[in-house]
């Protein structure tokens, strides 16, 4: 069994038997497509029997039997379906994978170009140019006249956009809703974190968009390329547009790799690495678990980032990995960090210190990563001295944990949405837009001086919910949100602090203080253990489960009064 990958998501391969399972359970896979009819040659196991296997290994298993040259309608449509709701990657599997393959860019008509279709295909080593007519016949062309109207167009589907469609859907099952979203899977990033940590597998935390995709809305499977408040449109990347009655915007950041000059063309080799991305997480666990002495470098840019706490999470699990084995003595560890403080909210930093004490890490401060050599295995830092100038010095690595400096997208820098840094204007306990009322953003993208984390996306997606149905009435906003963040600081494996906190740097706890006392290292088996966190977090966020955080009132003020 040799897998060829069309897509990151799925591949495909000739015939497999019960050794091959095996062996692509060992790989990653994690669903099966059979594209054969039984029967088809002897000594061929039937679907039945692959099913019983595949199940066995822990792996989900569909049989759509294609007979070469003849691809129905209906067998197509399951694929597509199959591909939106199975867990991933999948490998389809036929006599030659030509079968797997064709199905595969047949179900992608209308979701891809045609031409980029038969490119990953070619490129997996299969001329499909004969089905260049079917998927041209498939292609979406952008709609002429006028754009749709929706109640409510989402932009983003990550956590903040699916959670506040389910919210939504949850108090008013009638809602029109559409959610703009091109990606094809859905990431629980929290957990890279213990990926590089081993704790977790990666596909953990990666299941196909369509899983987490609410039933009753419109999925469109593209690109937000702009915005038009005064006419209430969101235009697209084909060049087409929607409308709405309400705009929620939770369209995420960027990441940005190219700011470093560099780190880029680093990652992934010479021990440079990054749990802000997931094929770089396992490379995390692998540098942590051989490097055998040394100097390890972690970093943190200046604010606002993705979970302030997880370029410490990394430095803390390593030392721990190597404190198992013995090797934390001969370690040299720094942490540069290019803002004043370890943590922003006093209260959590005492316990945090006793980590950094105990496994010897060098604080570095105001030390701003600016440039990666990673073939000479050379980081150089900018660090600012007290009276405001700035000086450059290299540090040699073994192993570098680098977070890059986090951007608003470009579609939203440049829109009428943005305020002076780029970020969605909005205000910070409604949500709604400051200059557009008929706007509300949330997540990554909005500008609340709140921690960027998947804690903050639970708390506000509720709030947005409340508030955009009393905008669909006319109605003032009817709730609040308090700024809550949560940091799980796992200090080591299985052992917390629970930094939770709002805005000012409130604390916000959510357990009683004789349960859980977050200020302190705390061990959490039944919280952390193995694999749990991920679906139980998770999933009740992004379908709503208000179990999980009350939005609370608005307040009226004495001025509205």
């Amino acid at each position: 069994m040799t897998p060829k990958q069309i897509v990151p998501e799925f591949h495909v391969c000739g015939p497999l038997d019960m050794q091959d399972l095996a062996a692509a359970a060992t790989a990653g896979f994690r669903a099966i497509i059979c594209a054969r009819p039984d029967g088809e040659e002897p000594g061929q196991l039937p679907a039945r029997e692959m099913a019983t296997l595949a199940e066995a290994l822990g792996m989900a298993f569909v049989h759509i039997p294609v007979t070469p040259g003849s691809f129905a309608d209906a067998d197509v449509a399951t694929m597509r379906t199959m591909l939106d709701r199975l867990p991933g990657p999948v490998l389809g599997y036929c006599r030659t994978g030509t079968r797997a393959a064709t199905l595969w860019a047949l179900a992608q008509a209308g979701l891809r170009p045609p031409e980029a279709i038969l490119m990953l295909a070619n490129a997996a080593g299969f001329d499909l140019s004969a089905q260049r007519p079917r998927l041209a016949a498939g292609a979406v062309a952008p709609r002429p006249g006028t754009p749709k109207t929706y109640d409510v167009v989402i932009v983003g589907g990550g956590a903040a956009g699916i959670a506040t469609a389910s919210s939504l859907l949850k108090r008013r099952p009638s809602l029109d809703i559409a959610i703009v979203e091109p990606a094809e899977c859905h990431y629980y990033q929290p957990g890279w974190t213990m990926v590089g940590a081993g704790v977790f597998q990666p596909e953990t935390t990666r299941v196909p968009m369509g899983a987490v995709m609410p039933d009753r809305v419109t999925w469109i499977r593209q690109a937000a390329a702009g915005f038009a408040p005064d006419a209430r449109e969101v235009a697209l990347a084909d060049g087409s547009s929607l409308r709405y009655r309400i705009l929620v915007a939770a369209p995420g950041l960027r990441l940005a790799w190219e700011a470093i000059p560099g780190l880029a063309e680093a990652l992934g080799r010479n021990g440079v690495t990054s749990n802000y991305r997931f094929d770089l997480a396992p490379y995390t666990f692998r540098l942590a678990s051989t490097v055998q002495g040394g100097r390890a470098l972690f970093t943190q840019p200046a604010m606002p980032i993705k979970c302030a706490g997880a370029p410490q999470k990394a430095m803390y699990l390593s030392c721990d990995i190597w404190r198992t084995a013995g090797v934390l003595p001969r370690m040299e560890v720094e942490f540069h960090n290019a803002g004043g403080v370890l943590f922003g909210v006093p209260t959590y930093v005492p316990a945090l210190m006793e980590y950094v004490e105990r496994y010897g890490i060098g604080l570095n401060f105001g030390s701003t990563l600016v440039g990666v050599d990673g073939d000479a295995g050379v980081a150089t830092f900018e660090r600012k001295g007290s009276d405001g100038t700035a000086e450059r010095v290299e540090r040699d690595f073994d192993m570098l944990h680098a977070v890059p400096p986090q951007r608003p997208l470009d579609a939203v820098a440049a829109s009428p949405l943005a305020g002076a840094g780029g970020w969605i204007e909005v205000d910070p306990a409604t949500l709604r837009h400051v200059r557009h009322p008929d706007i509300f953003a949330l997540g990554d993208a909005a500008d609340t001086p709140n921690a960027k984390t998947a804690a903050a996306a639970r708390k506000q997606a509720p709030v947005v919910a409340v508030n955009v149905l009393a905008a669909l009435e006319g109605k003032a906003p009817a709730a609040q949100y308090d700024g809550y963040g949560s940091c799980p600081l796992t200090v080591e494996r299985g052992k917390i602090v629970l930094a939770e906190f709002g805005y000012g740097g409130a604390l916000l706890p959510t357990f009683p203080r004789w349960i859980l006392d977050g200020s302190r290292p705390t061990r959490l088996a039944w919280f952390l253990k193995d694999r749990m966190l991920p679906p139980i977090y998770w999933h009740a966020m992004l379908k709503g489960r208000e179990w999980l955080c009350q939005p609370q009132p608005v307040v009226p003020s004495k001025e509205a009064a």
